[in-house]
C-alpha cells in the first residue's frame, strides 16, 4: 500500500469511528425512541443563571446545560439515583404527564422566570409553560429540578476553584454549607468525593479543609 492509499485508509477509518461514535452516543446516554424523558427548563432574563434545561430518562441518566442566555449551548452528561428519577416520573404522572394541563397561577405575581415542563416518548410530545403554580406535585417537580440545578452549579464551582483559584475554595463552601442547610440539594452525596479530596489535600488552607470535613460527615450522616 503507498502512501496516499494509506492516508486515504486512515482518513475513512476516523470517519467510520466518528460515526459510530454519533450513532452510539444517544443509545449511550439511555436516548431512545421508546425511552420517555422529561425536560424541566426555566428562563429567568437579568437573572444567574438565565437558562437551565435539564433533561432525564427513566433510567436517571440525561444531560444539563445552565448557562447565560448569550452563551452557546453546552449540555453535559447528567445522572441522577434510580429512586429520585423515579420519584421525578411519578409526579409527572400526576400530572398526566403535562397533557392538557393547566399549572399557571394566572394573577398577577412577580416574573418568577418562565417554567416549562415536557414529556417526550416517541412521537408523542406534551408540554406546559408557567410562571408559578399552586398545584403540589408541580411545586415538587419544580423545588426538585431547581435544587438538581444548585445542586450541579455548586459542584462544578467547588471543582472550577479548586483546580484554578485555591484561594476562592472557602467561599465557595460556605454558599454549598448555605444551600445544604436550606435543603436545596436533592441529592448531597454526590458532592462528596469533591468535599473528601479537598479535605485530605494540604495545598488547601486549613479553614477550607475543616469546613469541608465537616460538611461531609453532616452529609453522610443524614444519608
Amino acid at each position: 500500500m503507498n502512501r496516499h492509499m494509506a492516508a486515504g485508509f486512515r482518513r475513512n477509518l476516523s470517519a467510520f469511528f466518528l460515526a459510530a461514535l454519533v450513532f452510539l452516543a444517544p443509545c449511550v446516554a439511555g436516548a431512545s425512541s421508546d425511552n420517555p424523558a422529561i425536560t424541566y427548563r426555566k428562563i429567568f432574563k437579568s437573572s444567574y443563571p438565565e437558562f437551565v434545561e435539564i433533561k432525564l430518562y427513566e433510567n436517571g441518566r440525561g444531560t444539563f446545560d445552565i448557562r447565560q442566555l448569550d452563551e452557546a449551548a453546552n449540555p453535559q452528561p447528567f445522572e441522577i439515583d434510580a429512586a429520585l428519577a423515579g420519584k421525578i416520573f411519578a409526579l409527572a404522572a400526576k400530572l398526566h404527564n403535562f397533557q392538557g394541563v393547566d399549572l399557571d397561577i394566572h394573577r398577577r405575581i412577580a416574573n418568577l422566570g418562565e417554567k416549562t415542563f415536557r414529556y417526550d416518548k416517541g412521537s408523542e410530545t406534551h408540554e406546559v409553560k408557567f410562571n408559578y403554580s399552586l398545584d403540589d406535585s408541580a411545586s415538587q417537580l419544580t423545588a426538585i429540578f431547581e435544587g438538581l440545578a444548585r445542586q450541579t452549579t455548586d459542584l462544578s464551582d467547588l471543582e472550577r476553584t479548586m483546580r484554578y483559584d485555591r484561594l476562592g475554595v472557602n467561599d465557595v463552601l460556605q454558599q454549598i454549607e448555605q444551600d445544604y442547610n436550606n435543603k436545596l440539594f436533592p441529592e448531597p452525596g454526590r458532592l462528596l468525593p469533591a468535599l473528601d479530596q479537598l479535605a485530605g489535600d494540604q495545598k488547601f488552607i486549613d479553614i477550607a479543609r475543616q469546613r469541608a470535613r465537616a460538611l461531609a460527615s453532616r452529609i453522610r450522616a443524614s444519608l
